[in-house]
């Protein structure tokens, strides 16, 4: 029943409250802290909320050799592409990034995801497939799905999560058709100056104890805020892509199954059953919503697909388990970014509400 997968995902978040509630992160010896109580406020809420100026894009110490990266934005995407590859699933032929970027009259759009169990990796596809209608009505008509992957892993996840590629779908007419792109090694967004995790360097931690640190905010300081935010919700600021993409891990039998009430002729939405908790049902994302879909992402999609979607070992000696993802909007009539984003936490990633702003539909 609803009330009992409610009480599951509240049970489940306690644990990470209390790990957040000490408000500080130790390296190495050394504590870190959010700096300003205002940041941990909307950190809380959604860390894609934050300021850009508040931002600590490559998720290090602004005292460590990485704080340069906050520079990044001020760089166009398609100089730091230039010369930089990926590979086409549909054809396996390689593609050149930055003129990918550059090469069309309409704005176009990069997207660098994880591997594909990741829990970045699916949310930017469930994101992705919501609002591609709203970003072609912006004139975004070319867009590329980089995943640190390989081909069948690749294909398997946007399959999973119902996103048309070039690579997995003969669509046509007005809906755009996404070019899924792979990076097994994760060059492309290293190029493009992503956040690597902790301890990036140390070759003599496994790189799981490293994703197990991230977890706790080491070396991706906007992880546990954005774990949190999916739990507490936000009564001002809604992202309908959640409703979406529960929807979709119904239709495909995932667990937990009960958030939603689908038509049984055609499988539509119903009745979100969120929207029927007392006092925070009215909230434009609900409490435990988000949350619910994670559980969801994590159980029937990450856990049962390991095998499938988890990176070659040659993926992790490159450091792909840690890799943060990002993407970026260019438009060419300006040949500047109109949206730059790097993850700065595992299950940061871009909000899709900030773009759209960026690339109002005409």
């Amino acid at each position: 029943m609803f009330s009992g997968t409610f009480i599951v995902v509240l049970f489940s978040s306690l644990y990470q409250a209390s790990a957040f509630s000490a408000g500080t992160f130790i390296d190495k010896g050394s504590i870190r802290t959010f700096r300003k109580p205002s940041t941990i406020s909307r950190a809380q809420s959604d860390p894609t909320l934050i300021s850009t100026l508040e931002k600590a894009e490559s998720g290090e110490s602004p005292k460590s050799p990485e704080a340069g990266n906050r520079k990044l934005r001020d760089i166009p995407a398609s100089t730091l592409l230039i010369g930089v590859t990926a590979v086409s699933v549909k054809d396996e032929k390689p593609v050149e990034l930055s003129d990918f970027l550059t090469s069309s009259g309409d704005k176009s759009m990069l997207i660098f995801g994880t591997y594909a169990a990741d829990f970045n990796a699916i949310e930017y596809a469930q994101r992705l497939r919501y609002y591609l209608p709203q970003l072609q009505a912006g004139g975004v008509r070319k867009i590329g799905f980089i995943l640190n992957c390989e081909a069948d892993a690749a294909k398997t996840l946007v399959e999973m999560v119902d996103l048309s590629t070039d690579a997995t779908d003969s669509c046509s007419g007005d809906s755009p058709i996404v070019e899924l792109l792979i990076d097994p090694a994760g060059k492309a967004g290293r190029s493009f100056g992503v956040g690597r995790g902790w301890k990036k360097e140390d070759k003599d931690i496994s790189p799981y104890l490293k994703l197990f640190g991230m977890l706790f905010g080491l070396g991706a300081w906007a992880t546990l805020p954005a774990v949190i935010g999916g739990y507490i919700g936000n009564p001002f600021l809604g992202q309908p892509w959640i409703e979406d993409a529960l929807a979709v891990g119904q239709r495909k039998k995932r667990w937990p199954d009960t958030a939603l009430e689908l038509d049984e002729r055609t499988g539509d939405i119903a009745l979100n059953k969120f929207k029927q908790l007392p006092l925070v049902g009215k909230w434009e994302r609900r409490p435990l919503e988000l949350a619910t879909l994670r559980l969801q992402n994590m159980i029937d999609i990450s856990i049962k697909n390991w095998k499938t979607l988890a990176p070659s070992e040659e993926a992790l000696e490159a450091g792909v388990l840690t890799q943060l993802g990002g993407c970026v909007v260019f438009d060419p009539s300006t040949g500047e970014d109109l949206f730059q984003w790097r993850d700065p936490g595992i299950c940061a990633v871009a909000n899709f509400e900030d773009i759209m702003l960026k690339i109002p539909v005409v």
